[in-house]
């Protein structure tokens, strides 16, 4: 196809795209900060986020959903138009796509947060407003002007809506916002947020536990002031009810183990800090252990990232010496799952290196404590 023939297609699916996004439900996002969801995303897929960076974006969003039979008619129809005609037709979609309003980041979380603000729509907008918010505070400048608008409160406010998935959504977007962001870790703190986070991480639902706890790890992790609170409002003592809990989602397991081993790390990191009792006790370090037993190679690679921290603590000395919590069984039951696996050979590998490591390291902390005198 001609390149001015092929132009006029790409606007009329463009203005396509737009005519959908125009006629959402409260009139909301019509142009998004154009940033990918790269770690999960509300309902596990992402086929539309909301909006469009550019007429670009709004163009291969277009492509992406339009029926191909429908897209060969149109292409068909183009190809029939006349020089005077595909001029005329040019003019006419040149003019609708310059009266496309692209209203900035600031706009749009706006009346994403206006739309949350306002009783009178429903649950569904509602909701809609979270999933744009969650969009747009993946960049960092519109992460750090959310509180400057009085956006911030509105959300943490929403963290105790009646509805689960109101408050699952509102988790998820103060995560967003908080992940390696200092300014907004210390914003969430002051506004009293995390307290209510960790609650949140006990609920019956899961997916409002598994956000609620990704929203706490993003809060507080590297944050002196976000680790010390955690501890007073007794945050080590949920984490271990979730590694306690056998029947608990992997997903929850997963990030558990996660933040263990970050607070490790970060125990390690100001080594001149005294060490919580948090960390040199079985009953955190059995349970981690214990998981293990899943067959979740995911799962054992981060339990066993969590135990080369803990192992590398000074208050590990006194729990190695009576062997760490049952560190060899739990290690013997890793090789056996590593020596099952079939379908992920490199990473079972690669996770069977790290078992290595961690013996390792067990072996000459008790070597270490083993010639110190008594």
């Amino acid at each position: 196809m001609e390149p001015r023939r092929l132009l006029t297609l790409m606007l009329l699916l463009a203005l396509t795209a737009a005519e959908t996004v125009n006629n959402s439900a409260s009139g909301g996002l019509l142009w998004s900060s154009g940033t990918t969801e790269t770690d999960e995303s509300l309902n596990d897929h992402q086929e539309l986020d909301g909006g469009f960076p550019s007429l670009d974006g709004m163009l291969q969003w277009a492509i992406g959903h339009s029926d191909p039979a429908k897209l060969e008619l149109k292409a068909h129809d183009v190809q029939k138009l006349s020089a005077d005609e595909l001029h005329q037709r040019q003019m006419e979609l040149k003019e609708l796509v310059e009266k496309l309003e692209m209203p900035s980041d600031a706009k749009l979380m706006k009346i994403a947060i206006d739309d949350l603000n306002n009783s009178s729509l429903t649950l569904e907008d509602h909701h809609r407003a979270l999933e744009e918010l969650l969009i747009l505070v993946e960049a960092i400048d519109n992460a750090n002007d959310l509180h400057k608008m009085g956006d911030l409160s509105v959300v943490i406010r929403e963290l105790t809506n009646s509805d689960s998935g109101i408050r699952t959504a509102c988790a998820w977007v103060i995560g967003k916002a908080s992940q390696n962001n200092p300014l907004v870790q210390a914003q969430v703190l002051e506004l009293g947020a995390l307290p209510t986070l960790i609650t949140m991480v006990k609920s019956s639902f899961v997916e409002e536990s598994i956000k609620a706890l990704y929203a706490v790890s993003s809060v507080i992790r590297n944050n002196q002031n976000g680790i010390g609170l955690f501890y007073s409002e007794g945050g080590d003592l949920m984490i271990q009810g979730v590694l306690s809990n056998a029947s608990a989602d992997v997903r929850l397991h997963r990030r558990s183990v996660s933040l263990v081993g970050d607070l490790a790390e970060h125990q390690l990191e100001y080594s001149s800090r005294p060490e919580p009792p948090f960390f040199s006790s079985c009953a955190l370090v059995t349970p981690v252990l214990d998981l293990t037993i899943s067959d979740d190679l995911d799962l054992q690679e981060k339990v066993l990232v969590a135990v080369k921290n803990l192992l590398k603590l000074k208050s590990a000395e006194s729990l190695v010496v009576d062997g760490f919590c049952g560190l060899k069984g739990a290690l013997e039951r890793t090789r056996h799952q590593l020596q099952q696996e079939e379908d992920r050979k490199e990473y079972a590998a690669d996770v069977e290196g790290l078992c290595k490591e961690v013996n390792l390291i067990y072996l000459e902390k008790l070597n270490k404590v083993s010639q110190v005198p008594t």
